[in-house]
């Protein structure tokens, strides 16, 4: 008999590629709603979507999400839709008796600052980055969730944490974007408008780690569908996530060049050191993954190439 699988968050750039890869498979049948109808953050909705589907595995990508700006702007929303999707559809799984799960979380769950590369051990060390400190707890919370229903009731749930991620149906708003996307429509625009200089933010110095979002999505099949006994062999009740991401990170001045490049704009770049750099670096140690057998297939080149070319096929519709 064919698994259903439930994909939350299925129109976002990552729910999106896992239901991508999902089809491609074809021995499951895909179960996907829209905010119309069943919504996410509402207990009772969701509750009774549960209900109404006979559901085997669920695939929870569905997240309030956003750059810096959105996170300080909005530090109320991001806290409470992302706490009330995660415990909605987390505990209506359980109710109804859905065993195996996979909880999408963020590198953000980190210390401000956590040693470099970032380890999984690193979780709740210290102090959280404060611009996206309630986003953060939120996806704390969606990880403890997942521990305490299977320390409590030997349930199946489980937790990536993946690095910046970047792709197909990514966020290009000029403003609520991550720097990515932001990058790629600043310099379309530029390049467009024939402009001879595009202004970059900060020093281009601080260090980032970026994947490629069906590189996410196919981790997240590959963690979904080890067997019980390799997972916890690798992980611990108390411990239970594994990071997910490429353990290679560039400067924001290199991405900076490289998708100038990647667009075709041909001015000039300056850099406004006015501007703030965040954290000087942040990578994650990806170790415990390769382990288990996966790493990323996506040069970031590729991947740069890949999301342009999807921006301009889509600009009429993108969101943002």
């Amino acid at each position: 008999m064919r698994k259903r699988i439930y994909v939350a968050g299925h129109r976002g750039m990552v729910g999106s590629a896992i239901t991508r890869k999902l089809s491609e498979r074809g021995d499951c049948e895909l179960v996907t709603a829209s905010r119309a109808e069943v919504d996410l953050t509402d207990q009772a909705s969701v509750s009774a979507f549960f209900e109404r589907n006979s559901i085997d595995q669920v695939f929870l990508a569905a997240a309030k999400v956003g750059g810096i700006h959105a996170n300080n702007e909005y530090p109320a929303e991001f806290i409470y839709e992302n706490l009330m999707i995660e415990s909605n559809i987390i505990h209506s799984a359980h109710k109804n008796d859905v065993n195996d799960l996979l909880f999408l979380g963020s590198s953000c769950i980190y210390p401000k600052l956590a040693e470099q590369p970032m380890r999984e051990e690193a979780l709740l060390t210290g102090p959280l980055e404060q611009t996206n400190e309630p986003y953060a707890i939120a996806k704390i919370a969606g990880i403890k969730l997942c521990e305490s229903y299977n320390r409590q009731y030997g349930r199946n749930y489980r937790s990536v944490m993946p690095t910046n991620l970047y792709g197909p149906n990514d966020n290009f708003h000029p403003e609520n974007s991550h720097v990515i996307p932001a990058l790629l429509r600043r310099f379309h625009e530029a390049k467009i408008a024939k402009a001879t200089e595009v202004i970059a933010w900060g020093s281009g110095k601080p260090m980032r780690e970026f994947l490629h979002v069906d590189d996410m999505a196919a981790a997240s099949l590959f963690v979904m569908n080890l067997d019980k006994e390799t997972y916890e062999n690798h992980t611990s009740p108390m411990l239970s996530h594994i990071n997910v991401g490429t353990g290679v990170d560039c400067s924001i001045r290199e991405l900076t060049e490289t998708v100038a490049e990647v667009v075709g704009f041909e001015g000039d770049i300056a850099w406004d050191t006015s501007k703030p750099d965040g954290a000087p670096r942040k990578l994650m140690d990806v170790s415990r993954l390769k382990k288990l057998g996966w790493s990323y297939s996506t040069s970031l080149a590729a991947g740069l190439r890949d999301a342009y070319q999807w921006f301009l096929e889509n600009q009429d519709s993108y969101r943002g």
